[in-house]
Parts: structure tokens; C-alpha cells; sequence
């Protein structure tokens, strides 16, 4: 049996959206900028899919900028808004959990005279919000925080953030690409200036996304070019994923309180059944609001490598970490602020369901990991002194 339990890292795409997708790779190849007949019939399925999501977000068609990725949407938001505002200031808060995409991008922009706080979590991977009131300043030009993290599946206090950062007109920038799809999420309510998301997600194909941008908000130019895009991002438009990416999220959208309650009985199923059937193990965030289909468990006395390599010779993929980092050797700087000791971090394997996932392949799963562990753990001398009694610092975690 094959499961693919990586689904935070990306998804499997939908028959229907590769059904909608396909006359835009043959049938309706034209430009859709160019005046001509082709490019009109292309240029309309690029409006019709603008309108679809800005519908869904109860926002204007403006306010919808189509990208390549969620990284390019959250550099897009976050250097666009550096150079547009540092006249009023270049301080700029952010989350210790942040995503590489918005965590390294401020470390680039603190080699140009950026300030940036980093907001603390608590145990769950929640920003603490009593620590961010205390990191706001006259000079905060803006606050960017994931809606939720990827690696445990915690929600950040959003809605809160938002009625703030309102308040003392700061401009806001959301990371939503693990979220969109899975709640609702309507960025003028919300507070919400700057909102990205990516299709891959949520059924769609790699290499299309979306950066939300109200109306009013300045954002300095990031990449030159034509006039695509309302000029924020040059280049030719990808009507073919454009097209894919609305229907997709239309999908999402028809189905989302059902496929969240589904994921969530799974979830809570596998976790259920991993510590009654598995010694030593911690669900991590399991005391906030998580993503539905989002487990981040520690398995102590075992490293997260070996036991990622053991289940793919299962046929089953999951993730030791975030995918987009999984390449290194250093722990998850999530867990870490968190709480978790480095030693158990490495311990630590991402389960993460969708909408193929199956119970049957949950109980695969549970067997072949009990099967894992066992052996993995006999064979480790940190598990042997546990056993022995002679391990440390076991009740601090």
C-alpha cells in the first residue's frame, strides 16, 4: 500500500481542476494581454478566475494578484511594503514560527536597517498576544503573522492581530497558505492588508498563487517589467494554473465544513491510537485550534530521519519537519520556540491529511509505525537509558 500523509507539503491535484485546466494549454493559447481574438478568449478566463476568488473572499477583483508561489506573494507583500513605508518607520513585528518565506525575508531586510521583533509562542505554537502589544511602537510600520503554522497546525490569534494593527493604522500582512481552503477567510473583516496563498495546497497545480492586496495599500515594486498585474507583478500571465488555482478554491470552498470535519476525525483517530499503542510520545499543539488534518508528533529517544526513511520503505510519506527545510540537519526552529528540547525535536515527525486520505490507510499507517518504533527503539541506547531510569529532564517536557 501507498500513503501519502505529506499533504502540508502539497496535494495531489484535482481530476476536475486538470479537466478545466486543459483546453488552456491547446485550445486557448493566446496572450491574455494581447488585443487580438485569442487573446481575448484567454484574457476572459483570467477575469472570470480573478472574479471567482475575489468572490470567495468577499473582496474587490483589484485586490487580486496572481503569482508563482506563496513565497514570491510573501516577498511581494513584505519588500513591497519596506520600500513603500520606510519613510514612517523600519520597524516590523513578526512570529518566532514564521515560514522561511517571511522568517529569512526579514533577516534580508535587517542588512538594510530593518528592525524586527520577533513575538514569542507559547507551548501550542500560539503568538503570545500580550508579548506583541508590548512589541508595538510609534515607528511599527508592519506586522506579519501565518494564520496558521505549517509544521503543527496551530491558528495564530489573526482576528485579534487585525482589530490592532487597525487601530494604529499598521498594515498587515497574513501568511494564509496552509489555511486557505480549509476556513473562511475574508481579509477586510479580518483586518487584513496583505493576504497570500498558494493553489498547491488546496488541489491546485505547483507554481501558481495568489497575494491579496486592499485596495489602498502601497506596495513598492519588487519585480520591473510590463503592466501585468496592475504592475506588482510582470510577466505573462499563466492562464492555464490561473484557471486551475479558481477552480479549485471554488472546490475547496463548496466542500470545506465537511472535508474539515472528516480530516479532524482522522486526525484525532491516528492520535488517539498512537498513544494508546505508543510509549513516550507528544502530540505537539494539541491544546490549541489546529488545521484539521495536521499531526506533529514526538517520538522520544529516536531521530525524526530514520524513522521518515523507515515508513517510505512502507510506502507511506510524511515529513520530519517543514518540507520547504526538510534538508536540514538543525531542529525545527518551531519546535524550538515552543519549548521542545532539541533532542526530542529530532524525534519529530508531520503527519499531515487530506481530502484522498482514507481510514484504511490511517490504520496501515499505525501499524507499520508501532511496527517502526519498536524496532528503532531497540536498537537506540538513548531509549535503553530511559529504560534504565538514568535519563534526564524527562518530566520538563
Amino acid at each position: 500500500m501507498k500513503v501519502y500523509l505529506d499533504n502540508n507539503a502539497t496535494t495531489k491535484v484535482d481530476e476536475e481542476v486538470v479537466k478545466a485546466m486543459m483546453p488552456y494549454f491547446s485550445d486557448y493559447y493566446g496572450n491574455p494581454f494581447s488585443l487580438h481574438l485569442f487573446g481575448n478568449e484567454t484574457g476572459l478566463a483570467v477575469t472570470e478566475a480573478r472574479q471567482t476568488i475575489a468572490d470567495i473572499l468577499k473582496a474587490k477583483p483589484s485586490e487580486i494578484i496572481f503569482t508563482a508561489s506563496g513565497s514570491e506573494g510573501d516577498n511581494l507583500a513584505i519588500r513591497g511594503i519596506a520600500k513603500a513605508y520606510k519613510h514612517r518607520g523600519k520597524h516590523i513585528i513578526t512570529s518566532t514560527i514564521e515560514h522561511p518565506a517571511v522568517k529569512n525575508t526579514f533577516i534580508d531586510l535587517m542588512e538594510d536597517g530593518f528592525e524586527i521583533t520577533m513575538v514569542p509562542v507559547d507551548e501550542n505554537g500560539v503568538m503570545i498576544l500580550d508579548e506583541f502589544k508590548k512589541a508595538l511602537r510609534e515607528d511599527t510600520i508592519l506586522v506579519s503573522v501565518m494564520h496558521a503554522n505549517n509544521e503543527v497546525g496551530s491558528f495564530q490569534p489573526v482576528e485579534e492581530i487585525g482589530k490592532i494593527t487597525k487601530e494604529r493604522k499598521i498594515i498587515f500582512h497574513v501568511d494564509a497558505v496552509q489555511t486557505m481552503g480549509k476556513v473562511e477567510i475574508y481579509p477586510e473583516k479580518m483586518g487584513i492588508d496583505l493576504l497570500a496563498f498558494s493553489g498547491h495546497k488546496f488541489n491546485a497545480p505547483k507554481g501558481i498563487a495568489v497575494l491579496y492586496k486592499r485596495d489602498g495599500v502601497r506596495l513598492g515594486k519588487v519585480i520591473t517589467g510590463g503592466n501585468q498585474e496592475g504592475k506588482r507583478r510582470p510577466g505573462t500571465s499563466n492562464t492555464p494554473y490561473i484557471v486551475g488555482i479558481a477552480k479549485a478554491l471554488q472546490m475547496a470552498n463548496d466542500n470545506m465544513k465537511e472535508e474539515w470535519d472528516r480530516e479532524e476525525k482522522l486526525r484525532d483517530y491516528f492520535e488517539a491510537e498512537v498513544v494508546k499503542r505508543i510509549p513516550e510520545v507528544r502530540i505537539n499543539g494539541k491544546g490549541a485550534r489546529r488545521l484539521p488534518g495536521t499531526s506533529s508528533i514526538t517520538f522520544k529517544y529516536l531521530e525524526g530521519e530514520s524513522m521518515l526513511l523507515s515508513l517510505s520503505l512502507k510506502g507511506i510519506a510524511v515529513s520530519s519537519g517543514s518540507a520547504c527545510s526538510s534538508d536540514s540537519l538543525q531542529p525545527s526552529h518551531v519546535l524550538l520556540a515552543m519549548g521542545i528540547p532539541a533532542e526530542f525535536a529530532h524525534g519529530t515527525l508531520r503527519f499531515s491529511m487530506g481530502k484522498y486520505n482514507t481510514k484504511e490507510e490511517i490504520d496501515y499507517t499505525l501499524d507499520c509505525l508501532v511496527e517502526i518504533i519498536g524496532k528503532l527503539r531497540d536498537l537506540s541506547p538513548l531509549w535503553r537509558t530511559f529504560q534504565d531510569g538514568k535519563a534526564t529532564d524527562i518530566n520538563s517536557f
